[in-house]
């Protein structure tokens, strides 16, 4: 069993962000809220729903994209220098890493994709593969 960690909260001596002098309020969205985006030679879309180039959640230092990947498609290997963490939602698939390793993905695992990792992932299964893909700094 893992052990808990107590969670030491947000204090600092010298915040990176200043706070604003009123609160800010939250935006709060659906995917239908999103920006769709298209991935070269992949039948699969992905929708950026917090991210820079969505006016509704304009983020600068996150990107979160629904990406959905229909039955027996592939979004082919590549890396980036941006770290990455894919979630799949709903149905399973392999993902492929660097010299041809691959991994079995489902529903509830995270992958965590360092900067510069190569990962690929195709959905074997027969259902649409749902990932929601976190990255900081955004994709562009």
């Amino acid at each position: 069993m893992a052990k808990i960690t107590q969670f030491k909260g947000y204090d600092s001596p010298t915040p990176t962000i200043p706070k604003p002098d009123t609160p800010v309020d939250p935006m709060i969205l659906t995917v239908q809220d999103g920006v769709p985006v298209a991935y070269p030679g992949c039948h699969g879309l992905g929708v950026r729903v917090v991210h820079p180039v969505n006016p509704n959640a304009p983020a600068k230092n996150l990107g979160l994209v629904m990406f959905y990947l229909p039955p027996h498609t592939i979004n082919g290997v590549g890396s980036h220098e941006t770290e990455e963490t894919y979630i799949i939602l709903e149905g399973r698939g392999t993902m492929t890493f660097a010299n041809g390793r691959t991994q079995e993905v489902e529903k509830g695992m995270f992958i965590y994709l360092p900067p510069w990792c190569e990962h690929g992932i195709e959905n074997t299964g027969n259902e649409t593969l749902v990932v929601l893909i976190a990255t900081s700094p955004p994709n562009p």
